[in-house]
């Protein structure tokens, strides 16, 4: 009896995609083909006739319609994110270093010297 490991399988050329990736593509096709759609549409219907009897509020419906557009969606999300990923993936540019140039500061003023008395030797002419 001959044991192969996952990333045997994986990497032979030509073979099937292993087991796992074999049943994540069944289960889009499950979700995403008819089956999926027709429940789809079966859910809102429900939901319509619900909220013309009063019993659900818009926010459940809003939940609903979101959940609808996630779920037919995810696969151009994921191809989107993927893309993405790539993309900033060691391709990134790096800017050259900027110099900055800072001006150099005012020459400071030389102040008059301090005379506490100029004021009170001038008589005041007016008075």
């Amino acid at each position: 009896m001959l044991l192969h490991s996952a990333l045997d399988q994986a990497s032979a050329p030509n073979t099937a995609p292993p087991d796992s990736v074999a049943a994540a593509h069944w289960a889009e096709q499950l979700l995403l083909g008819p089956l999926g759609t027709s429940l789809a549409v079966i859910a809102v219907a429900w939901f319509g006739f619900a909220l013309l009897a009063g019993r659900f509020s818009l926010r459940r419906g809003g939940l609903l319609a979101l959940g609808c557009f996630v779920l037919f969606g995810a696969p151009s999300l994921a191809r989107a994110l993927i893309g993405l990923a790539h993309s900033s993936n060691g391709s990134a540019t790096t800017l050259p270093p900027q110099q900055i140039t800072v001006p150099p500061p005012p020459v400071a003023a030389i102040p008059a010297p301090f005379d506490p008395y100029a004021g009170a030797s001038v008589p005041n002419a007016g008075n």
